[in-house]
C-alpha cells in the first residue's frame, strides 16, 4: 500500500516537476479510503475507467513546475499500476461480487415477493 505522497513523488522522479503537481491526482484516487479503509476502497477508482474519471476531473494534461506538459492519463496509470500491478477494468473488480437480492431492485413491491433488503433500505419504505 502507497500514501498519496509517495504517489507524487515517484510521479517526480518519473515526469519531472514538484510534488505539489502530483499530490491532488494521487489523493484524489485514495480518498475513497475515507468510505472504506482497506483495499476494497480501490475498487472505486482504481481501474480503467477511473483512470478516464481523472482526466475530465484534472484535464487531459497540465504543466508541471518544469514547464513541462503532462498528461494525466499516464499519473493515474502510474498510480494504479504502483498500487495493483496492472490495470484492471471496472468488470474485473465486480466480476467476482455476488449479487445480492436488493441489487436488483429496492421497490416496495420486492418485500412482497419475499425478498430480503438491508436494513438501511427500511426506513426509505
Amino acid at each position: 500500500m502507497s500514501h498519496p505522497e509517495i504517489h507524487a513523488k515517484n510521479s517526480v522522479r518519473k515526469f519531472g516537476g514538484s510534488v505539489g503537481d502530483y499530490l491532488p491526482i494521487h489523493q484524489w484516487f485514495d480518498d475513497s479510503k475515507s468510505h472504506m479503509a482497506d483495499m476494497r476502497h480501490r475498487a472505486l477508482k482504481h481501474h480503467a475507467a477511473g483512470i478516464y474519471e481523472c482526466e475530465q476531473v484534472f484535464g487531459k494534461s497540465f504543466i508541471n513546475t518544469e514547464g513541462k506538459t503532462v498528461y494525466t492519463r499516464y499519473v493515474g496509470e502510474q498510480h494504479v499500476l504502483e498500487d495493483l500491478g496492472f490495470i484492471p477494468t471496472l468488470e474485473d473488480w465486480f466480476e467476482n461480487m455476488e449479487m445480492q437480492d436488493w441489487m436488483m431492485n429496492r421497490d416496495k413491491r420486492v418485500l412482497k415477493m419475499g425478498k430480503k433488503l438491508p436494513k438501511s433500505f427500511e426506513r426509505l419504505l
